[in-house]
């Protein structure tokens, strides 16, 4: 039957295991799971008797693994690579545009530098206009404080 415009697409659709198939072992599901269950279930068993010893079965893990444990189902495993052919010593070469978004943020963090330092033509004039605006506020604290002295004396002076 024609489910109009668009054609049904075979991502969408679900298989369920019957429970025959489920009963014969020839489920649609892949092999991992089942190999994982196994797995599981195996673990359980021994765990619960011996206790410390499941950790003296655990199989080693290779590279960086064994520092953080990853629950990812879809991850791809790390191919296994011979200390022959790994070169330790040779880094990548990074593309033309890594180079410069690497020499860009140096030149930014030494033009940084200097202007905290303040020996950038910019911060010069800053502190110029930092200055002169201080110089500014004191002159007009001055001013209100004066005039303040003054009205405070006129009113002494209409109170006698």
């Amino acid at each position: 039957m024609g489910r109009g415009r668009f054609k049904a697409k075979p991502t969408g659709r679900r298989n369920f295991s019957t429970p025959e198939e489920m009963a014969a072992g020839s489920s649609a599901r892949p092999r991992t799971f089942k190999k994982k269950e196994a797995e599981y279930s195996e673990e359980e068993e021994p765990g619960e008797e011996s206790g410390g010893d499941s950790e003296q079965e655990t199989e080693k893990k290779k590279g960086i693994l064994h520092i953080s444990e990853i629950q990812n189902p879809n991850l791809v495993k790390p191919k296994n690579m011979k200390a022959r052919a790994a070169d330790v010593e040779s880094t990548p070469e990074l593309s033309r545009r890594e180079r410069e978004e690497i020499e860009r943020q140096k030149a930014h963090e030494r033009y940084m530098r200097l202007q905290e330092q303040g020996k950038t033509e910019q911060a010069r004039k800053d502190l110029e206009r930092l200055a002169l605006i201080r110089q500014q506020r004191s002159e007009a604290a001055k001013k209100r404080d004066e005039e303040k002295a003054a009205k405070e004396q006129k009113r002494a002076e209409a109170r006698k």
